[in-house]
């Protein structure tokens, strides 16, 4: 009986322990190394005619610079036209900068600053759109290249993606250099002309910069926003991005001998395939919270509080749960690992002929803690002896490396963010997608990816979809958001 009560009595007090750890975890816990920017001294955003910027908004998204996946497909007198409007529409930017026309219709635009030793900063925002899907013209509200100013928005492709970014910093460096702002840290504007087609723009521009010797103190492009139902607290948050996943498409072949379909042999060609298909995205890369990803939930938890907080602050205790709700929805999960997406599939030209070589490619989006030669390395583990080639479609792009959430890059930026919404909670993330600025790397001490854009869930759907839209509500948070961000870090 002593013995039980013994037992008993260790028992207890061992989970006395146990829960004191945890209350005492939960309460003193906080985001590790996230700088609020709240030493920053920001400086006004200039005035500017809204109606004005709105119009030359619309204007923007009527020229057609689409990039196709056949670049011969492409009409470069729309990159010609754009440029030509872009110097006609904003003159006062343009003759405080100097302007260089790379030959693939990349544009550099330079500030110079008046004290040479200050590194300067990188603004970037993208010329090119995407297509609109053949058929689906009639699904849209307005017609997808009009720029219809209407319902407090402006409609058309490439309003969000990315001609409000730069439609936006050229509406806030016009009104600075009407101001009479003069930088003492100079000022790039990058604008790469095919960012929706991988980026050699971006890549021409970051070669040009290194052979001048620029080292930027930051880079800013197109990234993240502040979404306004963020899952964890169901409200808003300002989500800069301070690293992207890399990107790789793996073919993988099986070859066979072909033939007459009415005579197959105890293993097609296609039947090989799907076996490999199956058995690489049968051995997914494991959720791991860490990276910028566990940096973004740490910051929310906080803010929520209570059973999340609790979780995420005491993760040896209650990591498998807090795994198993993070990796419940896809477009949650895919901030704590690499992606593994099979997307096409190719096998005989006619229905009844045996293929003598049938593939399928898969798409890998990869986290900042693996790299290409993992995912390929993972593959051939799964695969096993499955007769089957593993190829790269082209060379993988690694992830980018990771960025300060306490430099003074960071800090400034979100203090220009905060100003515009005071009440949401800071917090770095991983983009998933693509940007320009991964080529801004060598040429920049930090590369932030943050749209000061106000949107649900839904709302950002639309982006690359039917109806893509501005509220003129967002345009002008960016337009004031990139005019203090430039007059603070470059003043």
């Amino acid at each position: 009986m002593r013995k039980g009560r013994a037992i008993i009595l260790g028992g207890a007090v061992v989970l006395a322990v146990i829960g004191g750890t945890v209350a005492v975890r939960t309460a003193t816990f906080a985001p590790k190394d996230i700088a609020d920017g709240r030493d920053v001294k920001l400086a006004a955003a200039p005035a500017y005619d809204l109606d004005a910027a709105v119009r030359h908004l619309s204007e923007a998204a009527q020229l057609r610079t689409v990039s196709n996946q056949d670049p011969a497909d492409n009409d470069v007198a729309e990159w010609d036209k754009l440029h030509a409007w872009l110097a006609a529409t904003y003159p006062a930017a343009h003759g405080a900068m100097t302007r260089t026309i790379l030959p693939n219709r990349t544009l550099v635009f330079h500030w110079a600053g008046s004290e040479a030793a200050l590194a300067p900063i990188i603004v970037m925002a993208h010329q090119d759109v995407v297509p609109v899907t053949p058929g689906t013209e009639g699904d849209w509200k307005y017609p997808p290249f009009a720029g219809t100013i209407a319902e407090k928005a402006v409609w058309g492709r490439g309003t969000v993606d990315d001609k409000g970014s730069l439609v936006g910093l050229f509406e806030a460096l016009d009104a600075l250099a009407k101001a009479g702002f003069k930088p003492r840290r100079g000022i790039y504007l990058v604008s790469g002309h095919d960012e929706e087609a991988g980026g050699t723009g971006a890549i021409a521009a970051a070669t040009k910069l290194k052979a001048e010797g620029v080292k930027a103190i930051y880079t800013l492009d197109e990234g993240s926003i502040v979404l306004t139902d963020t899952p964890v607290i169901d409200g808003p948050a300002i989500m800069i991005g301070i690293a992207e996943k890399g990107y790789g498409t793996l073919k993988v072949t099986a070859n066979a001998p072909g033939g007459h379909s009415s005579m197959p042999p105890a293993e097609t060609g296609v039947e090989t395939l799907a076996k490999a298909v199956l058995a690489i995205t049968g051995k997914p890369f494991p959720l791991e919270v860490r990276g910028p990803g566990a940096s973004m939930i740490e910051s929310l938890a906080a803010k929520k509080g209570g059973t999340t907080k609790m979780a995420v602050a005491n993760q040896r205790l209650f990591g498998p749960l807090l795994k198993r709700q993070l990796g419940a929805a896809p477009t949650t999960a895919a901030a704590f690992h690499t992606t593994i997406a099979p997307t096409m599939l190719e096998g005989s030209p006619k229905e009844n002929v045996l293929p003598q070589s049938a593939n399928a490619l898969i798409n890998y989006r990869i986290s900042p803690w693996n790299t290409s030669a993992d995912v390929m390395a993972r593959a051939k583990e799964a695969v096993g002896d499955t007769k089957v080639d593993l190829a790269w479609v082209k060379p993988p792009r690694e992830p980018s490396r990771v960025s300060s959430t306490s430099s003074q890059g960071w800090k400034w930026i979100a203090a220009a963010a905060r100003a515009d919404a005071p009440g949401a909670v800071l917090t770095p993330t991983l983009v998933v997608a693509g940007t320009d600025s991964r080529s801004m790397e060598p040429v920049s001490q930090d590369v932030y990816r943050f749209m000061p854009m106000h949107f649900s869930l839904k709302e950002s759907a639309m982006i690359h979809g039917t109806n893509e839209h501005m509220a003129i509500d967002s345009f002008k948070r960016m337009i004031d958001f990139y005019a203090r961000l430039i007059a603070t870090s470059a003043g």
